[in-house]
């Protein structure tokens, strides 16, 4: 039994926010299925790259697809069919397109009063910039997040991931669920809408609340964190940790354990605030010390002193850690095609209902016959569509 396996969910998405939105149904057992372009229909690459590729495969797994112009008639009316017995349709197209192909929600909601449509889009369905295209990079711009990421001298710095279209997936899907949750109540759908530009706002957090409450315009710090110190990136011997004493507590017990305890009740950092103040002062006492011994000796002096210290890791010694491998972050599936792979697994544990991720991304159109069957259509109908290219 999974938590989702009653639900029905119609993929109409693309790129990376959509795709993160119903993964998170796909993970936990809906009934997906991947509504995409054939070869001849357009890109049907999705900007997930290549079809057998890890961004495809990660994004797209647990899922069915099929093959559907829905710029065609009849390939509108098999769209219109699904719907009828969905729960869910996402899609992340410009906001205009979804009413020029017939799919907005006014629509959907006439043929099934239950269906909630999730939309994520750059700058949201309204307003100036509603036509602009958009990235994850220009969101990262326009939310502030470059404002604030990278060292003060370096000029304006991305985020290493796609933070604004992760997030978008994130707070639609959550959108979504509790869509969901009121439907059992009212027992109609509704219209979900997130953007990429409003998620990089939320990611921003209290940096954002600074200047709303306070007219403070946060700046680049580096690796500094913003308002505690010292909360930082530092040179050991052999690499690099991360240090994080937020409080009077951690900082006296960090002072204690680097045997530098004299420093706690200096005049320049007697107080969080002085310490961010005193920041450069602060942080060139701390490195040469920090850098005396290896970073396996810091994590765990520190960590037994309560102060939260941890390595910097590439990605192979992330998937090496003792306790990341005994969380199961990675879960192995078998592709018909390319053999065994191992995808991110699920985030979030449920204990009777966990995730199951079981199937690697569908190939191209895989399940489109096998769908028009489930909806009735006769073998020589769904013929008669391959020969119109309408799958």
């Amino acid at each position: 039994m999974t938590a989702l396996s009653k639900f029905k969910v119609l993929d109409l998405t693309r790129a990376r926010a959509g795709p993160t939105c119903v993964k998170q149904f796909a993970d936990f057992g809906a009934d997906v299925i991947k509504i995409e372009m054939s070869e001849g229909m357009g890109d049907a690459s999705q900007f997930s790259g290549a079809r057998h590729g890890p961004d495809m495969q990660n994004l797209h797994r647990n899922k069915k697809s099929l093959t559907l112009d829905l710029k065609q008639k009849e390939g509108l009316e098999i769209f219109y069919a699904l719907v009828k017995t969905a729960d869910i349709v996402v899609e992340n197209f410009r906001p205009d397109v979804k009413v020029r192909l017939g799919i907005d929600y006014e629509k959907l909601k006439a043929l099934n009063k239950r269906i909630i449509l999730v939309s994520i889009s750059g700058f949201g369905q309204d307003g100036p910039y509603v036509k602009r295209p958009m990235f994850d990079q220009i969101s990262q711009g326009m939310s502030g997040i470059m404002s604030v990421t990278g060292d003060p001298k370096g000029g304006p710095m991305r985020a290493g991931v796609a933070i604004t279209d992760i997030t978008a997936g994130y707070i639609a899907a959550c959108g979504a669920m509790t869509a969901l949750l009121e439907r059992e109540v009212s027992g109609e759908g509704q219209w979900v809408q997130s953007s990429l530009i409003q998620a990089g706002i939320a990611m921003m957090d209290f940096q954002a609340a600074r200047y709303l409450m306070a007219g403070e315009i946060p700046k680049q710090v580096g690796n500094d964190h913003p308002t505690s110190m010292p909360t930082s990136c530092y040179q050991s011997s052999d690499g690099y940790i991360n240090v994080a004493a937020t409080g009077e507590p951690m900082w006296v017990a960090l002072c204690e354990a680097m045997g530098i305890a004299e420093l706690a009740t200096d005049e320049r950092f007697k107080s969080e605030a002085m310490r961010v103040a005193h920041r450069d002062e602060l942080n060139q006492i701390l490195i040469p010390i920090l850098k005396s011994q290896p970073k396996a000796y810091w994590v765990e002096l520190l960590n037994q002193a309560g102060v939260p210290t941890g390595p910097i890791y590439d990605m192979s010694e992330v998937f090496s850690d003792p306790q990341v491998i005994s969380q199961n972050a990675s879960v192995e599936v078998v592709h018909p095609k390319v053999g065994k792979i191992r995808l991110v697994n699920q985030a979030v544990k449920l204990s009777r209902t966990p995730a199951k991720i079981t199937h690697s991304a569908p190939e191209l159109g895989e399940h489109s016959e096998e769908i028009l069957r489930e909806l009735c259509y006769s073998e020589n109908q769904i013929q008669e569509f391959k020969t119109k290219k309408i799958i």
